[in-house]
């Protein structure tokens, strides 16, 4: 049986029985090739920098792609939430039309934010207040201008994904982030060896042709099923959901859930300059940053899981939240083999090439951390049960609050307790990721209390 609420064409709907038992086995299934999308996806930045650091003028290449990268990240992250909605909304005909629609406007809306940010006016303003250099800033602008087809490609890509995971294709996502990767990977080569781009330039169009490539792929893979889709129908006392106003009031929390989560980042490096060992923290945080992405990401790519295989009257909880405490104790006992075993001075010091000073000061933080990867999967697992449910806002009001209480902690790790940058970043983010799941847990409770909607 497939996992989309009212089944996938030609299969029966997964809220008609509990009697269709979700085995371990098939969410494990269903799971690993979203969890191996993740994880190439968190290989493409390190990936495309290595490219650029054996170009020439490597170092304002470097500082052209983080900030380029940066500004395309924070212009897409209102679409982030579409594989979800997908996910969670599109059944039948007039679902797939009304999301769609909703998709392309939304694309177009940030697509025509960032036109308005490449405006020279603009881009010298924000430029001027960022205190870019200009051999820094004009590459920049390239790197832009060369990346306008992201969003809007993202945006396209991700509402298509979503079809696929609603109906248990999962394998053909993870397909589709293989052939991204390696359109990205032959635009690179390409531009590498013609050798009269900047190393900017190189990645930006790296990334534009593997998007792009991935939305073509998944368009693709998704023509059957959309095929079947548009000949299902929905009851009318259901069009209502379906409206503008009602897919704004589902999809706008969700969306700025996405942009507020991305501002914790430009405060932590905002107060590391007042912090103990600025430096140090600085150049330790992303090392620390990347390594703890690779175990939350099992916990992001569980989001969908959740919602795809819960069942409309939630009837495959319990199977899933006992997967989730699995992955919980795996994410997070895997990170603290490295973090309390030798292994912390391989990763840092052989494979990141930190020195033996920052490894030694990024041991602490990682390990305060080390906890980190088991509340992403709580996390999300939450958010999966208030999206499937249509409860969208605690997911904005948790992250804001999040996001709060880093601000609030951070500053005074540093000025009251007297703490290095890196630790206090550590403790501040680790308390705010505590609020935030803290804060969904009533919601959450009070949900599965309740009778599902037949």
């Amino acid at each position: 049986m497939t996992p989309s609420d009212r089944g996938a064409p030609g299969h029966p709907a997964p809220g008609q029985a509990a009697a269709d038992a979700l085995s371990y086995r098939r969410i494990l299934a269903f799971w690993l090739p979203l969890a191996g999308t993740w994880l190439m996806m968190a290989a493409e930045g390190p990936y495309l920098a290595a490219i650029i650091a054996r170009l020439p003028d490597a170092t304002d290449n470097l500082a052209a792609f983080g900030v380029a990268f940066a500004f395309a990240i924070i212009i897409e992250s209102p679409v982030f939430m579409l594989m979800s909605a997908s996910t969670a909304l599109v059944e039948d005909g007039p679902s797939y039309r009304a999301l769609r629609r909703f998709a392309y406007r939304l694309a177009a809306l940030v697509t025509a934010v960032q036109v308005v940010l490449l405006l020279p006016p603009v881009f010298d303003a924000v430029t001027h207040l960022l205190r870019l250099p200009a051999d820094v800033a004009h590459l920049t602008y390239g790197a832009l201008a060369l990346l306008l087809p992201w969003p809007g490609a993202i945006a396209y890509r991700r509402f298509r994904q979503g079809i696929l995971i609603r109906h248990g294709q999962t394998r053909r996502v993870a397909t589709g982030t293989v052939i991204r990767l390696a359109a990205m990977s032959a635009t690179a080569f390409a531009a590498f060896r013609a050798g009269n781009l900047p190393g900017v330039h190189v990645a930006a169009l790296a990334l534009s042709s593997g998007v792009l490539t991935e939305a073509l792929a998944s368009r693709l893979m998704t023509n059957d099923l959309v095929t079947a889709l548009r000949d299902r129908p929905r009851p009318a006392a259901e069009m209502a959901a379906l409206r503008p106003a009602a897919l704004a009031r589902f999809y706008v929390p969700l969306g700025l859930t996405t942009f507020v989560a991305l501002s914790a980042q430009p405060i932590v490096t905002f107060f590391m300059g007042q912090a103990r060992f600025p430096v140090e923290s600085l150049a330790v945080l992303p090392v620390i940053h990347g390594l703890t992405f690779v175990f939350r990401a099992l916990g992001l790519s569980y989001l969908e899981v959740v919602i795809a295989l819960l069942g409309s009257r939630r009837e495959h909880f319990e199977q899933l939240r006992d997967f989730a405490c699995v992955l919980a104790v795996g994410a997070t006992g895997g990170l603290m083999l490295i973090a309390f075993t030798p292994l912390a001075h391989v990763w840092f010091h052989t494979v990141s090439g930190l020195s033996l000073t920052l490894t030694g000061f990024a041991l602490l933080p990682i390990r305060i951390l080390a906890v980190f990867p088991a509340l992403s999967v709580v996390l999300h697992v939450e958010r999966a049960l208030l999206v499937h449910a249509r409860r969208t806002r605690p997911s904005t009001t948790a992250t804001a609050l999040e996001v709060a209480a880093v601000s609030v902690i951070l500053p005074l790790g540093i000025h009251a307790l007297d703490l290095p940058g890196a630790v206090a970043a550590a403790v501040a983010i680790l308390a705010g990721r505590i609020v935030g799941v803290a804060w969904l847990v009533p919601p959450c409770l009070r949900l599965l209390r309740s009778e599902p909607s037949p």
